[in-house]
């Protein structure tokens, strides 16, 4: 089978259509989280007191379903895997960015995503939390260069997959994040149930 995706990188398409691809894939995605109510602020922080367990279920299920078609398209000569973008590691910018939006998504109870889904169903702390968002984008854009420019490239490792890290082959890794997967499902099924019980 000839190898048939990324379609962009491989220039089935240009940039104009990429960009109305892109557009369409941010709606259904936002639906989708409307849906799953992820455009909740007290559902989304229902995780971090492990009263509800969606968010982890939702998020796991994703990665998994992105991991197993990756391989499956690869494996069949569908997809060139050296096409896909990864992006490099930064070690501790990308661990002090990470701490930062964990603690931005307990205080405002939302991330970037999730709050554009509650704007568009008229949750005022939604836009509230956006405007925050953007204004610390704006403020971090602007001191960029006389504060974070040096900063931000600092413990660089290149573009790091946990299989050259594990030295595992790919296949074993899906399959391992799937049994982790199936696991955290599990538990996270039982803790919910412990806290009905208390309920």
């Amino acid at each position: 089978m000839d190898i048939g995706a990324p379609f962009f990188k491989l220039g089935m398409f240009g940039e104009d259509a990429s960009l109305a691809v892109a557009a369409c894939l941010g709606i259904g995605f936002g639906f989708f989280l409307e849906r799953a109510g992820f455009g909740s602020s007290r559902k989304l922080t229902a995780q971090f007191y492990l009263t509800d367990w969606s968010v982890l279920k939702v998020m796991f299920t994703a990665i998994v379903t992105a991991m197993v078609g990756v391989y499956v398209l690869t494996a069949i000569g569908w997809l060139d895997f050296s096409k896909i973008y990864l992006v490099p590691t930064f070690l501790l910018p990308q661990i002090v960015g990470g701490l930062v939006f964990g603690v931005g998504f307990i205080v405002g109870g939302y991330c970037p995503g999730t709050s554009v889904a509650g704007i568009a169903t008229g949750k005022v702390d939604a836009l509230v939390y956006a405007l925050g968002m953007i204004a610390g984008i704006v403020l971090y854009a602007e001191s960029f260069e006389s504060l974070f420019s040096g900063w931000s490239e600092a413990t660089p490792l290149g573009q790091v997959t946990l299989p050259t890290v594990l030295g595992l082959p790919y296949g074993v890794l899906v399959i391992a994040v799937v049994a982790l997967a199936l696991g955290a499902f599990v538990l996270a099924g039982r803790v919910e149930a412990a806290f009905r019980q208390r309920g």
